[in-house]
């Protein structure tokens, strides 16, 4: 009897050290970090190519413009071989996103809004979204936009701005979307159009042209930043872009590629 009672004892003990082996891992256990995404070697730049003085085709249908040459400057410093591809601006986001392209760089407004799905790099450049109105026209301020035409291209924050000020927007007769502010510019010229809302760069690019059909009103739908969006888990591609782009804005480099499109150092320190 004693002889089967260890026998049986020895075997218990076994049954529970082998359920023991199968029992789930505490609950309290920390679940493994993931792992952090390294810098690409090569960046898919996203923009419009149609938004001058930024980004947008010569008359040799060459990709030329502001933030080109800024891109290229921080991809030769950073080593990284860069790609420019022109995507629908209204559906930047979505293209960011799904992967299509690594970073959006074409004269992108930092919104609060945005930051929630985009990871940004420090601001590189101060910009104003302001009024254009034709030569000659009745409308002098903001008060005089109500019950007129106003045009903006879509999907930009010249959109967003004048959607914040909804006490006067509400009172347009008509908010007009284009494609691009080529389009929203033409229009105004034409008369199908009372006023355009758009970024200073690029409306004073275009005012400049054709300084005698324009005027830009004193007011405007207020002052953001132009940033670089990546993708919230592509911290180490926007802190590599980050420190040139710091570099080029001590050494002078960011200010000389400023004063080539813009006349000026527009470059924010």
């Amino acid at each position: 009897m004693k002889k089967r009672t260890l026998l049986a004892t020895v075997a218990l003990t076994a049954i529970l050290a082998a359920c023991g082996k199968n029992e789930p891992a505490s609950s309290t256990a920390a679940a493994p970090a993931p792992a952090p995404v390294a810098a690409a070697t090569k960046l898919v730049v996203g923009l419009d190519d149609n938004f001058p003085p930024m980004g947008f085709r010569d008359e040799k249908n060459e990709l030329v413009g502001f933030d080109i040459d800024m891109a290229r400057e921080v991809a030769k410093r950073a080593n990284i071989e860069v790609e420019f591809k022109p995507i629908d601006w209204n559906a930047k986001e979505a293209e960011l996103l799904g992967k299509r392209v690594d970073a959006l760089w074409n004269g992108l407004t930092i919104l609060e809004e945005r930051k929630e799905k985009i990871l940004f790099s420090d601001p590189y450049m101060v910009n104003k979204q302001i009024i254009i109105v034709k030569a000659g026209s009745p409308i002098k301020g903001k008060a005089d936009m109500v019950g007129k035409i106003v045009g903006a291209q879509e999907g930009s924050s010249a959109v967003t701005a004048m959607t914040k000020d909804k006490e006067l927007s509400d009172k347009f007769k008509q908010t007009k979307l284009f494609g691009d502010n080529i389009a929203a510019m033409m229009d105004l010229e034409t008369g199908r159009l009372d006023v355009v809302v758009v970024d200073e760069v690029v409306g004073r690019y275009y005012v400049n042209k054709k300084p005698d059909n324009y005027t830009v009103l004193s007011e405007d739908f207020g002052t953001e930043d132009y940033g670089v969006g990546f993708r919230k888990d592509d911290e180490a591609t926007r802190n590599k872009v980050n420190d040139v782009l710091t570099e080029m804005k001590k050494d002078g480099k960011a200010a000389e590629i400023a004063q080539k499109w813009f006349g000026a150092d527009v470059i924010k320190h």
